[in-house]
């Protein structure tokens, strides 16, 4: 398996990245999040780009491409955090009518694998259409309906939910096969956005070694600074060859096992994200605890990811089952 970028590759990752690097600044978050952490606009301009037709196929109007495409864009989105059920709506494209154009706006509940107690849903305000995913196929249901609370403080100010007391079955729009299907490309796009969280507080926490002076020394010439940062490096890389991997095991499932690639990358990317976001609040000190330092951001949108298309837990235990039975 070559997992060398091609040159289209490349470019599309320069295009999303030089777009999010000028559209969506750091600076800029504190602003989505007095906005209600979803900007209309902003999500219009993403559409354009093609991001939710990404694998949509060039005969129904998509651009083509295929999930190690699709990694690489939605590592470029968690790099700058950009805020909306940007995977659910991507994950609807085909299926339900105007995802892929940015004209409906689906958002998703998750409820394969373990039970949950709390029904949580994001961007309820926003959402068109809500997308559920069960053990026994996928649903599509009207938010309109939902009788829902708001919650007052969300973990991630980026991302608004609403507690919902009661959920409806809603109508059937794929099998079971689907819902699996989703939930893996999911737990993919999931994975890439978590490896552009580490890339990101990593970038941060060098920026801030490379100019922040103490005892009349750059911080980032201390050893232990540089550990740190190190660690971070080492982190990020291997997460990138995981994601990688498990875009490319879904495109072409004779390379390797998809369950256990999409269950590895989630994982992996999931690990390096917490723990470099953590390392990055660390870096910057004191400051790194307020709300002028957009470090937090990243390790609350880490702990959101980290929640859908299986916990860590829940992929520790599918790997663990897996190697059991040699697979």
């Amino acid at each position: 398996m070559d997992f060398q970028l091609t040159e289209d590759q490349q470019a599309l990752q320069s295009g999303v990245r030089s777009f999010c690097d000028g559209r969506i600044p750091v600076e800029q978050l504190p602003e989505i999040v007095e906005q209600g952490g979803f900007d209309r606009d902003l999500w219009r301009e993403v559409a354009e780009m093609g991001v939710f037709a990404l694998r949509v196929p060039e005969d129904d109007g998509g651009v083509g491409l295929g999930a190690a495409d699709a990694v690489l864009v939605f590592a470029e989105l968690g790099r700058r955090l950009v805020p909306g059920p940007t995977i659910w709506t991507h994950l609807a494209a085909g299926r339900i009518e105007g995802a892929d154009t940015g004209d409906v706006v689906v958002g998703g509940l998750d409820l394969i694998g373990e039970q949950r107690d709390v029904i949580l849903v994001e961007y309820l305000d926003s959402l068109d259409t809500l997308m559920v995913l069960r053990e026994d196929g996928v649903y599509q249901i009207d938010p309109r309906t939902l009788k829902a609370e708001p919650v007052a403080v969300p973990l991630d100010p980026l991302t608004p939910l609403h507690h919902v007391a009661e959920l409806p079955l809603g109508d059937r729009i794929g099998d079971a096969a689907d819902a699996t299907r989703i939930w893996f490309d999911g737990g993919a796009i999931a994975a890439a956005q978590l490896l552009g969280i580490a890339e990101s507080t990593l970038e941060l926490a060098t920026q801030y070694a490379l100019t922040r002076e103490q005892f009349g020394r750059i911080i980032g010439g201390f050893q232990a600074v540089k550990h740190i940062l190190a660690d971070m490096f080492v982190r990020q890389e291997v997460a990138r060859a995981a994601v990688y991997a498990a875009g490319a095991t879904i495109d072409d499932p004779v390379v390797g096992d998809v369950a256990r690639a999409v269950s590895s990358a989630k994982l992996v990317a999931g690990d390096a994200a917490m723990k470099n976001s953590r390392a990055c609040i660390q870096v910057h000190g004191g400051m790194g605890y307020t709300w002028e330092v957009p470090a937090h951001y990243f390790l609350k949108r880490t702990w959101v990811l980290e929640s859908v298309f299986g916990t860590g837990e829940e992929h520790e235990m599918r790997i663990a089952d897996l190697v059991s039975v040699g697979r």
